[in-house]
């Protein structure tokens, strides 16, 4: 339950980012046609853009359709393929751990940076997205984690 609500708020989170993106290319494209100078929509839409692209990112990690080994997923089965998930996770939760780690980093070391077309934003608004992706992603990753150990061992006491 908890998941799925927090999967569903960073997704809403994802496509409010993803429209700010599309209208602020909109905006952009308009204004040059129409020969005005709107200097703010090139930030903008970077930073929605990456905002769009981390909260997508975590929520893919949730379905399972990002960071995974496909093609040796599809060829096993059984116990093999709980163990090529588990592999999966823990991978995941030791990369999820270092971007926290490093994302924590970034967003206080470019905190007070201001943007330069919207000098009262600061940068530490698009930083913090990088620890937020890598936190959930971390939740995700230990929940299959858990889930491949139950059916792991729901299949040990089965055979």
């Amino acid at each position: 339950m908890f998941i799925k609500m927090l999967e569903r708020i960073q997704l809403t989170v994802g496509v409010i980012s993803l429209t700010i993106f599309f209208i602020a290319i909109i905006i952009q494209i308009t204004s040059r046609y129409l020969g005005i100078s709107v200097i703010w929509t090139e930030e903008v839409a970077n930073y929605s853009f990456i905002w769009a692209v981390f909260m997508g990112a975590a929520v893919m990690v949730n379905k399972r359709e990002h960071f995974n080994f496909d093609f040796l997923a599809q060829k096993l089965t059984g116990k093999k393929k709980i163990y090529l998930r588990i592999f999966n996770d823990l991978v995941l939760l030791m990369f999820n751990f270092a971007i926290f780690f490093y994302g924590i980093q970034a967003v206080t070391n470019f905190w007070n940076y201001n943007w330069v077309s919207l000098p009262f934003l600061k940068m530490g608004y698009v930083w913090i997205s990088l620890p937020i992706m890598a936190i959930t992603m971390f939740i995700y990753s230990l929940s299959h984690l858990l889930t491949s150990i139950k059916e792991l061992r729901g299949k040990e006491v089965s055979e």
